[in-house]
């Protein structure tokens, strides 16, 4: 028998019995640990708060509310983000999540006897792929066409061994090929690619993105226009002022022989006279710098 507590023991804790037996609690196994990750601890009265929503229905308790089941939009919101393409914004989704989850909060029953957590994450998901939809260019039948085009190819592929030929998509897929190659054209989408998606990292505290590295086709390459000066000045060498003005006007702006000659005030056929006598020239000492530009 216990006859209670020698001096110098340890007190009993509040609540426990003398000399009851002191069990060690081992680490919770890794299940167990994203089990309650998915539960939301605080130190609120979860009954009492809907209780109070119900009665008041408040901004502010409402608010209580989504705080306290917000981690349930995080995680539904990176398992779904985690299955999409690049592109698509995590706090797209969860932003549609939190939508979706306020709406269930004003329409949960609290005498239907559920957990609001069962009733709320079909709401918070199909929120978000409801977004997913809204955020996709393509018609959801172009996505269908596709659909059946691949299913199709993938079937025919595994069958042969190689990939099919068009006649044979179109007999496998029922149709003539003229209404398969129409079918092909009609769900054939044209990729988009996220201006701020990340080329690569670097050690920089700017990230190098797809907008960085576009392309720029109508801006003037200045290597060209070095180019062409270097040329100007190359063939205009020795040239007096009237040759000089003919082959910029001709060669660069584009000038006619007439209106060159309205400009220097020469007739037409001189200005072409004094034309080829220039390229004759030009070609003569060109001619013999031919192993430089060779080269």
């Amino acid at each position: 028998m216990l006859h209670g507590i020698e001096s110098g023991q340890e007190k009993p804790a509040p609540g426990r019995l003398p000399g009851a037996l002191t069990v060690r609690t081992e680490p919770a196994p890794l299940a167990l640990i994203r089990e309650e990750s998915m539960v939301t601890h605080v130190d609120v009265d979860v009954q009492q708060l809907w209780k109070d929503y119900r009665a008041e229905a408040t901004v502010e308790l409402r608010n209580q509310l989504v705080e306290l089941y917000l981690p349930l939009v995080k995680y539904n919101a990176e398992r779904i983000w985690a299955r999409l393409p690049e592109g698509v914004d995590l706090d797209d989704l969860i932003s549609a999540g939190v939508f979706g989850l306020m709406d269930a909060i004003d329409a949960f029953d609290l005498k239907r006897g559920v957990k609001f957590e069962t009733y709320c994450v079909p709401r918070i998901r199909g929120a978000m792929l409801d977004e997913l939809r809204t955020m996709d260019w393509v018609p959801r039948l172009v996505r269908s066409k596709h659909t059946k085009v691949e299913e199709a190819r993938k079937s025919l592929e595994a069958a042969l061994g190689r990939p099919p030929r068009p006649d044979e998509m179109a007999l496998r897929m029922g149709m003539s090929l003229e209404e398969f190659d129409k079918m092909v054209g009609d769900a054939t989408a044209v990729s988009l690619v996220s201006l701020n998606k990340k080329w690569y990292e670097t050690d920089s505290y700017k990230d190098v993105r797809e907008i960085d590295i576009l392309e720029d086709k109508k801006a003037e390459d200045p290597t060209h226009r070095l180019q062409n000066r270097d040329l100007m000045r190359l063939v205009t060498r020795g040239l007096n002022r009237n040759e000089r003005l003919i082959i910029i006007l001709y060669y660069y702006e584009d000038m006619t022989m007439k209106e060159i000659g309205a400009t220097l005030d020469l007739s037409e056929s001189r200005v072409s006279q004094m034309h080829s006598s220039i390229v004759s020239r030009l070609q003569q000492q060109l001619s013999k710098r031919r192993p430089e530009f060779s080269n």
